[in-house]
């Protein structure tokens, strides 16, 4: 994790267009009362894309409309807009949607359906499209590539973005990601905005199947407050202008693309766990010997997802008795009498029954930023992950005011 975390703290060195034929820019134009609001990604030829789109039977016009853009396997260009959803305002969030599909299109000289289209923000709200339109005119090709991962961000504290380079046979590749999330965070693959770029050539079937797989791992096993949004997706676009072979088979070279893939993903999942809505604490959940990954990624979910665990690490109150009832609720069948449990490597629980462990330096260990449980379950040899924030006083505030 530490890792990780040292990647997307240098923002500086991220940038969503640093694969070769990438593009971006983002702007202020109205939606929002300052922040910019309106951002683009475009690639110099038509690229592989795939999507993984959120679960909430409640789909804004974007999701529904990106669903059949990209049953072709190939996008060109993204538009972005941050303040305003989209989501639940009727046939006119269709039309509106089309219309920022059309008009960037036009802008950019390319087909209309190479054109993926995304919302974030207020829901049950009629998009402002004259505003969105005449931004569109106002993005430029090269422009302000920073500017994007701004233009995204709704109640983010930070941009969360992470630029990756390494060698496929032979051939230098990049990939770059950026993401916006930090309420409405329970994916199933839903709650947040992500947008990868990456030079590398791939066929679009296994640029779809290398994703789908991937977001179980990382962008699935985030939870800030357990809420499903409406509008929320993750797609990635390869263009192939890095000139490697094209991968179209599971090989070393797919391997290899994936591991790449999965860096990107799961810092940018633990960088939106990291600035959950008024959190003050990342909290990550590793669970060692479970029978399966799939029972040690519900284990960690469900504890990373426990409000009683979240206000226990907020408050800085090591009361494991919270995590091993929230293990109990997981629906994975587990034996509590040989379940170990710690807390910033300082043990809790061993064999089910309580450590006599150090109050003083537990709490002191409590007070870091970021905040370490991990759990053996005993029953096996699989492994799993999950990350979230604390719940605090300032996430109800935020929730009970944020407009925009």
């Amino acid at each position: 994790m530490t890792d990780l975390l040292q990647k997307i703290n240098q923002l500086a060195l991220a940038d969503i267009a640093a694969p070769l034929g990438f593009h971006a820019d983002g702007q202020h134009v109205g939606l929002k009362h300052k922040s910019k609001d309106l951002g683009w990604i475009f690639s110099d030829k038509p690229a592989a894309v795939a999507g993984v789109f959120t679960t909430n039977q409640v789909q804004a016009a974007p999701v529904q409309l990106n669903k059949q853009t990209i049953k072709n396997g190939m996008l060109q260009a993204i538009i972005v807009n941050s303040g305003n959803a989209n989501a639940v305002t009727g046939k006119i969030g269709m039309v509106h949607a089309k219309q920022m599909q059309e008009t960037t299109a036009t802008v950019l000289n390319i087909d209309p359906d190479l054109v993926g289209v995304a919302s974030t923000g207020v829901i049950g709200q009629i998009l402002p499209i004259d505003k969105v339109v005449a931004g569109i005119h106002q993005l430029k090709i090269d422009g302000n590539t920073n500017g994007f991962a701004h233009a995204i961000m709704t109640t983010d504290t930070a941009e969360k973005s992470i630029t990756i380079q390494s060698t496929i046979a032979g051939h230098l590749v990049t990939m770059s990601g950026v993401a916006k999330g930090s309420g409405m965070i329970h994916p199933n693959m839903a709650t947040m905005l992500g947008f990868i770029t990456t030079d590398i050539d791939i066929a679009p079937d296994m640029l779809q199947k290398a994703l789908s797989e991937d977001v179980e791992t990382s962008f699935n096993q985030i939870t800030i407050d357990g809420d499903t949004s409406t509008n929320d997706m993750v797609l990635v676009m390869a263009n192939g202008l890095a000139n490697n072979v094209t991968i179209d088979r599971h090989n070393s070279d797919y391997d290899h693309f994936k591991d790449m893939l999965h860096t990107v993903t799961t810092a940018l999942a633990i960088g939106i766990a990291s600035d959950g809505e008024g959190a003050t604490k990342l909290l990550s959940v590793t669970v060692n010997q479970a029978q399966s990954a799939l029972d040690a990624r519900m284990v960690a979910k469900k504890v990373v997802g426990s409000s009683l665990v979240k206000t226990a690490m907020f408050g800085q109150d090591p009361n494991w008795g919270r995590i091993i009832a929230a293990i109990g609720a997981s629906d994975v069948d587990i034996d509590p009498d040989i379940i170990d449990i710690s807390l910033n490597d300082i043990p809790v629980m061993i064999a089910g029954a309580p450590t006599d462990f150090d109050q003083t330096d537990m709490t002191e260990s409590l007070k870091q930023k970021n905040i370490a449980i991990d759990i053996n379950l005993h029953t096996g040899d699989a492994s799993g992950q999950a990350w979230g924030s604390d719940l605090t006083y300032e996430y109800v505030k935020i929730n009970a005011l944020y407009t925009t």
